[in-house]
């Protein structure tokens, strides 16, 4: 399954609609008021999926990730020096790649590739492209890429 993640040229808050490879919205991120990062997900409908929230008095980005108002995992950034790196709390996944130019994968805990996210360059606002083997997935992995996204906006 192939998405398509553009963030809105002219909103407020973040805000972000996702495309699948028809075209077609499957999922609408609309940013919230709030300390840090607030970002919540609905799908074509309107319905309320999830969210990604930033908590707040960590020394380094960390955000949390809930389906519905379960929370399922966490994101967050390690301290490194040359590249910023990530650790993912949720479905045994790990999140690996090349950071500066927004290419990176997830793979599950058998090494399987869960998915790859690229950032397309020359464009007025963010577009990254989603690839994700199992469309059931398909909401986890766009909250990975949205915590990231945040992320790396603080930096």
């Amino acid at each position: 399954m192939r998405l398509s993640f553009r963030q809105r040229f002219l909103s407020w808050f973040d805000s972000y609609d996702i495309y699948d490879e028809a075209g077609e919205t499957v999922y609408t991120v609309e940013g919230k008021l709030s300390w840090g990062h607030r970002l919540e997900i609905h799908d074509r409908a309107g319905r309320y999926l999830g969210r990604v929230q930033e908590e707040l008095f960590t020394l380094l980005p960390r955000f949390v990730i809930y389906l519905g108002e379960d929370r399922v995992g966490e994101i967050r950034q390690e301290l490194t020096f040359l590249r910023p790196r990530f650790t993912l709390s949720c479905n045994g996944w790990q999140v690996e790649g090349d950071w500066l130019e927004w290419n990176y994968q997830v793979v599950d805990a058998g090494g399987r590739q869960v998915m790859t996210a690229s950032k397309e360059l020359l464009h007025l606002t963010d577009v990254y492209v989603l690839d994700i083997a199992d469309p059931a997935d398909a909401l986890m992995c766009l909250m990975v890429v949205l915590a990231i996204d945040a992320a790396k906006c603080d930096g």
